[in-house]
């Protein structure tokens, strides 16, 4: 899949940045190389996706989000966007190792 860049609007931005995290950091995330996951629980009405990885400030990050195709472009929507708590930290990095 080609993406053409993020999809912002005031509803994604204010809740995305509520936990502390710039869009630059939220996007800085998936420039980097992040584990993307499948939500299968939450949304009947759109596939969305869990990203956890590094922004560009080493900071981590996870991010809820979910594909949208805007003037025929698919774009990334983050829907939420938090730092991740010590222990997911340690999680992280165990897998990322393996």
């Amino acid at each position: 899949m080609v993406v053409h860049g993020f999809d912002w609007d005031k509803g994604n931005k204010t809740k995305c940045q509520r936990h502390g995290l710039t869009l630059e950091e939220i996007e800085s995330v998936f420039l980097g190389q992040p584990f993307v996951l499948t939500n299968e629980k939450h949304s009947s009405l759109e596939e969305r996706f869990h990203a956890v990885g590094k922004t560009a400030a080493g900071r981590y990050a996870y991010i809820v989000f979910t594909f949208r195709l805007r003037t025929e472009e698919t774009r990334i929507r983050p829907i939420s966007a938090r730092f991740m708590h010590q222990k997911e930290i340690e999680h992280y990095e165990r897998q990322r190792k393996k």
